[in-house]
């Protein structure tokens, strides 16, 4: 209620102090204060703009999948497809269910897939506390159960969406047949990419203020989706948003928790696993190679191949996201058949 309540009031604000300053002050006190009511004039306008233009994010972007009550709270799941092993895929930070889009169209031709999104993220409830990736896990089990979905299943992360699938991968073994890890951030993020820790400062610091900048309307400056159809609107409206920049801001607070949980799978043994390296994020991070490479050792039937795509690209341009729905259905073969991964 309140953000419908602070922008008229501001704009009365701002109006009275005018007209006082004008009364009451000369000189260079006068153009403070006219620049500072600029600005406080511009963040009601936005805002004001923001609650009557945009509609609420599940009634512009109905939710395809189901909706199912876990552990106290409703989660959203979409699977599609025929077929087994199934593929469960892990949201990077930023990202929800629709950013797959392009994916699950490449995928359930082959096999049916699964994309859902975590506590805060599009279609599922909020919570009150950040989720670490073991409460992650353990939601997303109580969801797979729910949903009637049955394993093993080949487990899929881009960025820190890898985290949270080893860690799915370490706590319930038994239910994970494959990995592909696309350009995963490593476990060991803070030490094996010199410049990180600097990074996540500054991460902190963006995503702090991003729920704000969202209610006073700025948050359409990061659209741009590259992903087809009304998948891209989803996505632009949920990053758009105050709910979106609070659900970044939160996993971002809790990626060194999430990251220590994830180094606790040493060894997915012989099982197949795909890392995929976006040759963007190679040649721009320092480490970033190295790390890719500890990740392919986890396993002994392991395929690491370098796209030619950035970061975000892996999942929403055409060439990169081609290369992850290979990678996918690679290890879907392989886990199908029971055979080691096809190299390429």
């Amino acid at each position: 209620m309140l953000t419908w309540v602070w922008p008229p009031l501001a704009l009365a604000l701002a109006g009275w102090t005018f007209v006082q300053s004008r009364r009451h002050l000369t000189g260079a006190g006068r153009w403070l204060v006219a620049a500072t009511l600029l600005v406080l004039t511009a963040a009601a306008v936005g805002a004001g703009a923001r609650q009557v233009t945009v509609d609420p994010f599940a009634e512009a972007n109905p939710a395809s999948g189901m909706t199912v009550s876990v552990r106290g709270h409703d989660l959203h799941i979409d699977c599609r497809g025929q077929g087994s092993p199934t593929v469960v895929l892990f949201n990077g930070l930023g990202e929800f269910s629709a950013s797959w889009a392009r994916i699950v169209d490449g995928t359930t031709p082959t096999t049916r897939v699964c994309a859902y999104d975590r506590a805060g993220q599009g279609w599922s409830d909020d919570v009150d506390q950040p989720q670490d990736a073991v409460t992650a896990a353990e939601d997303l089990h109580a969801v797979l159960d729910a949903a009637g979905e049955n394993g093993p299943f080949v487990l899929a992360g881009h960025s820190i969406g890898g985290p949270y699938a080893l860690t799915y991968a370490h706590q319930y073994p038994d239910e994970t047949a494959g990995l592909v890890l696309i350009d995963s951030t490593s476990p060991h993020q803070f030490t094996a990419i010199p410049s990180y820790p600097g990074t996540y400062a500054m991460l902190r610091r963006i995503y702090g203020v991003m729920p704000s900048l969202a209610r006073l309307g700025l948050g359409s400056l990061l659209a741009g989706s590259h992903l087809p159809g009304g998948a891209a609107g989803a996505v632009d409206d949920m990053n758009a948003s105050p709910r979106g920049g609070r659900n970044a801001r939160d996993e971002v607070s809790m990626l060194p928790e999430v990251f220590a949980q994830a180094q606790a799978l040493t060894t997915f043994g012989s099982r197949p696993l795909v890392v995929l390296t976006s040759a963007d994020t190679a040649h721009d991070t320092g480490g970033w190679t190295h790390a890719q490479d500890q990740l392919a050792a986890l396993s002994s039937n392991v395929v690491h191949r370098v796209v030619d795509a950035s970061h975000q690209g892996m999942v929403e341009d055409p060439a990169g996201a081609s290369a992850s729905i290979e990678a996918i259905t690679s290890v879907v073969q392989a886990v199908r058949s029971h055979t080691p991964l096809a190299r390429p």
